[in-house]
């Protein structure tokens, strides 16, 4: 019976191993050609030591406590020269991926369809060339390289992993490269290459109330989140505020419905900025995120939008004197391949 495990390195990229039972997942990685940090592989100098952020595990009791004391094995940390797990895991590796001699994944896919679903959105698919090879935690991105040009753009995964055909949400943007070169007509059917997966923003294990915030076409990487979410159920409370600064901006409508209808603890909203909206919230995602949702701080909150959003959610929290359990958020901008994730 084998594993499979996914390292997310310090510069958010991300790679796939399979682990056989019984085996440490240092060895495994070795044997997938991923040389972690390590020193004297016996659990005696720590250098191999990261952090299982999801997933069951055996560190057996041959290591010193000079390499792992009990309070770091209690808050999740592991030395991968002694971990064997027993379900699939994601492990936090606290170099850069290249200090492992890991190079950048590359994919490439065909380009299957191009809607305008509102004047600010595009919903992109491709089909990958190898999707057993292309493996992404729901939340993360992948840099898209616009044929022709040399340049590529960092656009999150609306899919969950595994899907035969990938999705995103691409922002409109009159003249932006990636935007004028999907309005042409020969973007569907289309190659197009990718690198990837990336980024440290991806759904964690759901052990309290969560709470997922989402600005505009930052809705991509929750819509992941959410799916993976109905597939595998919780019995926790899961909240989602979609904010938009105008009516036409609102899109997924019927999906995040569907999720609902999929994820019986699901509880969603959607808000618009524009004081004429005909929606029935107005303003920001901060004015409707309540006392409730916030759980006296017992929550994980998930938060995905431009970088305005995020510095008012943040400031918001503050004010309030609320810290979550566990406050991961990713900021983007138009046109930037470079992602800010925490």
């Amino acid at each position: 019976m084998g594993y499979r495990i996914a390292l997310n390195f310090e510069d958010g990229a991300t790679r796939f191993i399979d682990c056989n039972a019984g085996e440490k997942v240092l060895d495994a990685a070795f044997r997938n050609k991923i040389n972690l940090p390590m020193d004297c592989s016996d659990g005696v100098c720590g250098t191999c030591k990261c952090r299982c952020e999801q997933g069951e595990y055996d560190l057996g009791d041959e290591y010193i406590e000079d390499a792992l004391t009990e309070d770091e094995a209690e808050e999740g940390l592991v030395l991968t020269c002694q971990m064997q797990v027993s379900s699939d895991c994601v492990i936090a590796v606290p170099v850069p991926a290249s200090a492992c001699k890991v190079k950048p994944a590359e994919h490439s896919g065909t380009v299957s369809s191009v809607e305008l679903v509102s004047d600010s959105t595009i919903i992109v698919k491709l089909r990958p060339d190898d999707p057993a090879a292309l493996g992404f935690l729901p939340g993360q991105y992948v840099n898209l390289t616009v044929p022709g040009t040399g340049q590529h753009r960092a656009y999150s995964f609306s899919s969950k992993p595994g899907a035969e055909e990938v999705s995103f949400l691409i922002r409109n943007i009159p003249g932006g490269l990636m935007s004028t070169w999907l309005a042409s007509e020969g973007a569907v059917g289309s190659p197009m290459a990718f690198v990837g997966p990336q980024g440290s923003f991806f759904l964690r294990g759901v052990d309290r109330p969560t709470i997922m915030l989402a600005g505009g076409t930052g809705l991509a990487p929750i819509l992941s989140m959410l799916e993976v979410l109905a597939d595998q159920g919780t019995e926790q409370p899961v909240h989602v505020i979609y904010g938009v600064t105008k009516d036409g901006d609102l899109v997924e409508i019927k999906r995040i419905e569907a999720l609902a209808a999929r994820l019986p603890t699901m509880t969603w909203a959607a808000c618009v900025a524009d004081p004429d909206t005909g929606q029935p919230l107005k303003g920001y995602v901060t004015q409707h995120l309540t006392d409730e949702h916030l759980n006296a701080g017992d929550c994980d909150i998930y938060l995905c939008g431009p970088p305005p959003m995020v510095e008012a959610v943040r400031t918001f929290l503050r004010d309030k004197g609320v810290e979550p359990k566990h406050f991961h958020y990713e900021k983007f901008a138009p046109s930037e391949a470079v992602r800010e994730a925490a």
